[in-house]
This record gives C-alpha cells, sequence and structure tokens, in this order.
C-alpha cells in the first residue's frame, strides 16, 4: 500500500524552495518565500511545520550548503573499527528494527541469476520512490525525483541485469512503509562485492542526524588509504536512504556527490535534522 501522496508534494515544495534559497543566497523572509510558492503564508508554514517539525525560517538554514560544516562540527560521528566489525546483522534505529543480510560472495558474482527481485513506486519525504526487494528483504530504493522514473528503474535492473524482475508492490510494502515511517521492522538484502557490503555496514551505524567522511568509514573498515574506493563504494549502495550514503560528507565539509542527485541528499540531511533537534 503506498504512503499519503502528499509526501511527494511536500518534496517538490522543499526542492523548489532550495532552488529560491540557491539563488537568493540568504534566507528568504517567510511572505516572500510563501509567494514564490504560489502559498500563503499561513499554508506553507503549517506545511512546513508538519512536514519537518520546525518553521520555514529554522528549515532554510538546514537547506543552506553551509550546513553540512555545521553537522561536522556539531554532529560528527566517529566510527570504531570494532563497532563496524562486529556487526551482529541487526539494529534498532530510533523506532525502527533494521535487519539485514549480505549476499555471499559467490552469488554476488552470479549478478542475480536465479533471484527474483519484486519491485513497486512508493511516495516518500523525498518524492517518488522506486523499492526493490527479495523474499529476505530490500535490496534496492532509488528515488525518481531528479531524473524521472525510467532512469532509476534502468539503474537499478543493471546493478542484478541476471535476476527476474516482477512489479509486485505488495510483496515489499510492509518494509518500505516501517523504512520511512520510522518504526516496525524492515529487512534488507545487501546485493554487493564484500568490500563493498564492509562500506555500507559502516554506514549503518552513522546515527540519523549525524554525518560521518569517507576517510572516517575507510578508517572504521581497516582500510584507511582507500578513501577513494569507500567514496565509489559509498556511491553504489543500492538501498539508498536506509543504508544512509546521504550521511558521507567530504572532511572539507563539502557534501560530495549523491547518486539521485544532491537536492535529494540535501533535503535528507535536513529532514533529519529538524527530527534530531
Amino acid at each position: 500500500m503506498n504512503m499519503p501522496p502528499e509526501r511527494s508534494y511536500h518534496y517538490n515544495v522543499m526542492r523548489r524552495a532550495i532552488d529560491l534559497i540557491d539563488a537568493g543566497g540568504e534566507a528568504l523572509p517567510l511572505d516572500q518565500l510563501a509567494r514564490e510558492m504560489g502559498m500563503s503564508a499561513a499554508h506553507f508554514q503549517r506545511l512546513f511545520s508538519a512536514w519537518v517539525g520546525v518553521s520555514p525560517k529554522r528549515y532554510q538554514q538546514y537547506l543552506t550548503l553551509g550546513h553540512a560544516k555545521t553537522l561536522l562540527a556539531q554532529r560528527f560521528t566517529t566510527l570504531a573499527a570494532a563497532d563496524a566489525a562486529g556487526l551482529t546483522g541487526g539494529g534498532r534505529l530510533h523506532d525502527l528494527f533494521l535487519r539485514w543480510e549480505a549476499m555471499s560472495p559467490g552469488e554476488f558474482a552470479r549478478q542475480g541469476a536465479g533471484l527474483v527481485i519484486h519491485y513497486g513506486w512508493f511516495d516518500s519525504p523525498f518524492g517518488e520512490t522506486l523499492a526493490m526487494g527479495t523474499d529476505r528483504g530490500l535490496c534496492g530504493l532509488a528515488f525518481a525525483e531528479e531524473f524521472g522514473r525510467a532512469v532509476a528503474l534502468a539503474d537499478m535492473q543493471a546493478r542484478w541485469p541476471r535476476a527476474a524482475y516482477r512489479e509486485a508492490p505488495d510483496k515489499i510494502a510492509h518494509w518500505v512503509s516501517s523504512a520511512f515511517a520510522g518504526r516496525g521492522e524492515a529487512a534488507l538484502h545487501m546485493i554487493g562485492a564484500p568490500f563493498q557490503i564492509k562500506v555500507w555496514e559502516a554506514l549503518l551505524q552513522v546515527p540519523s542526524g549525524h554525518v560521518t567522511t569517507y576517510s572516517e568509514i575507510a578508517q572504521a573498515i581497516g582500510n584507511p588509504r582507500a578513501v577513494r574506493a569507500v567514496g565509489t563504494a559509498v556511491g553504489r549502495n543500492p538501498v539508498s536512504f536506509l543504508i544512509p550514503c546521504h550521511r558521507a560528507l567530504r572532511k572539507s565539509g563539502a557534501l560530495g556527490g549523491y547518486h539521485w542527485g544532491l537536492p535529494v541528499k540535501r533535503a535528507m540531511l535536513a529532514w533529519e535534522s529538524a527530527r534530531a533537534e
């Protein structure tokens, strides 16, 4: 069952706000921002306060390009190698219990041969989302708002070209619903090379509302010189948001890249910052 469509609408409003903030270079007054959105100030205030729990003025501060540096200074997470190496396959993220299972190297090498992957389109706080899953859990979450459905679907299917794909949203809807509601239980089926799996497991240690760096992840997995390879593995994360690659930043405080578009990454960091506060 898909989530309420107004959440995708909220993302699109927020996406336009990012463009306005970038063009203006400073926080816009509430009346002006609401007018640019084609809304009354009262409606705009209610929409944002209901969606992220803070005022539009405060939310604009989270959307600025400098917010990443603030996060690094105030909410940087150190990943201990022992913690990252000792994952047991389950963890509680606030009210969401997340179970995960990694595919063996041999299974990964078969490029999905023998796997049946169910997929469907869902609404999310960050626009339209493509979710994919096997019988063991979600193996893919992609965001289509910046590049469209066709690009997102082709991108995800190319990762496991020998799998059989079936459009069956009902098979995975319960996991998707739990993932975005932040409560209940969701299962992940990680499909990747052994090095990628290590990087993705390390990302799962970064709490919501906090960030880490690519170099910190490299340290955590016991390969401190592999910063570039870590960045590549972060970018190839197939389960966006749940495996929180958006929480990985450059050491300088720059956002770095994001596979589904930097506006989505900024929206995720802002959304989580508001909830953490």
